[in-house]
């Protein structure tokens, strides 16, 4: 690649030399397959969950034993649109020139479909029309089936999985789990967002998938191992950065992978030879600056009083008794209770992070720019 592309992106996935670390979690992806499980991986937003995805596809396609599919079902409403992503996902991944792409053009016109190609990108689009919900079940069903079929191992990845528990259709758990339960050749991999709802998913003992899977949570890279990488980057394009200014980084983002990689794509940009702190401070205030028309927007978008309550968590930094009397009379909160309801409402609408571990649980702004931002606004 180019030697002055920026080694620092900051979407979409390149290659596993701009990728740092999660050889451990690789390694639990492969074991759990080879083993015939199926994996539940949670993290929160921008913290590399769909990143560590393309690199173990790209750890699998090194071996070049087993296929695999990526499905991202965030924009899906519905169970239509989940056959129409899955289908599509099958088409990118597998050309028409290979002979599973060309099995699978087949196979699929079967559902009277309307296939087209996006102008700009290229992409296949599938658009199918059903006359009932019973055609979508075998429709779901068939898809399944005909990649089972080939007796070849094949992971199906599918991202943001917890949006099916919006979808209107009330069995939507029990026919994904009917329908995946016994396929012998394909393994899983269900990724989500929010903890909460990926968790009871997966282990309420009231809901169809308990206990079908292993869970993996992904959390901040070690950050030993992230300051050794990001220096390795900066050197190997001839430029320094100084040990306080790989501390003021990882500490500035608070080791959260996309505000990290934000950063220092930044500090890369600016294509100084030798990158100090005041290039760091440089970097986080241009990039706070950018971001201003986003947080005026939350700003717009929510309550007097929620965005107070953002203040208030930003300020502390993470706050871990949110009806601690100190806290609630320092931002003029109002009650216990009045805490508790404004946290909930603002963990659901994702701007505040619940971070729950054996001893405790925080919460801090889930977004560390607008986080930031507050820090230094009021």
């Amino acid at each position: 690649m180019d030697k002055l592309f920026n080694p620092f992106p900051v979407k979409g996935y390149f290659h596993r030399e701009y990728f740092c670390d999660r050889d451990t979690e690789i390694q639990t992806l492969f074991v759990n397959i080879q083993n015939n499980i199926d994996t539940t991986l949670i993290s929160p937003r921008r913290m590399g969950k769909t990143g560590l995805i393309y690199r173990f596809f790209e750890f699998l396609k090194d071996k070049d034993t087993i296929k695999y599919v990526y499905a991202d079902i965030f924009p899906t409403r519905n169970l239509s649109d989940f056959i129409k992503i899955l289908a599509e996902s099958i088409l990118k991944q597998f050309s028409e020139k290979t002979s599973l792409g060309s099995r699978f053009l087949e196979f699929i016109k079967g559902f009277r479909p309307l296939i087209s190609y996006d102008t700009l990108t290229g992409q296949p689009q599938v658009q199918i029309n059903y006359q009932s919900s019973q055609e979508k079940e075998y429709s779901l069903q068939g898809l399944f089936q005909f990649l089972d079929s080939f007796n070849e191992p094949m992971v199906i990845a599918i991202d943001e999985f917890q949006q099916i528990t919006e979808y209107p259709e009330k069995n939507i758990e029990a026919l994904l789990r009917t329908h995946t339960q016994n396929l012998k050749n394909i393994r899983f991999i269900f990724c989500g967002s929010r903890k909460s709802i990926m968790v009871q998913i997966f282990s309420n003992t009231r809901r169809p998938f308990y206990a079908s899977t292993q869970f993996l949570m992904l959390d901040e890279i070690d950050r030993d191992t992230y300051i050794s990488f990001i220096k390795s980057k900066f050197n190997k394009a001839g430029r320094q950065i100084s040990d306080n200014a790989l501390s003021m980084i990882l500490d500035w983002s608070k080791g959260h992978t996309f505000y990290v990689q934000s950063v220092c794509n930044m500090i890369f940009s600016f294509s100084v030879k030798k990158n100090t702190l005041d290039t760091v401070k440089q970097a986080c205030i241009e990039l706070l600056k950018r971001n201003e028309p986003v947080f005026f927007q939350y700003r717009q978008l929510l309550t007097h009083a929620q965005w107070n309550y953002l203040i208030a968590i930003a300020k502390e930094g993470e706050v871990k008794q949110l009806t601690a009397q100190k806290f609630i009379a320092r931002y003029e909160i109002g009650t216990p209770a009045n805490s508790r309801r404004l946290c909930k409402s603002l963990v659901e609408k994702e701007l505040i992070l619940e971070v729950t571990d054996r001893k405790e649980t925080v919460y801090r702004l889930y977004d560390v720019f607008l986080s930031r931002w507050m820090e230094n606004e009021y």
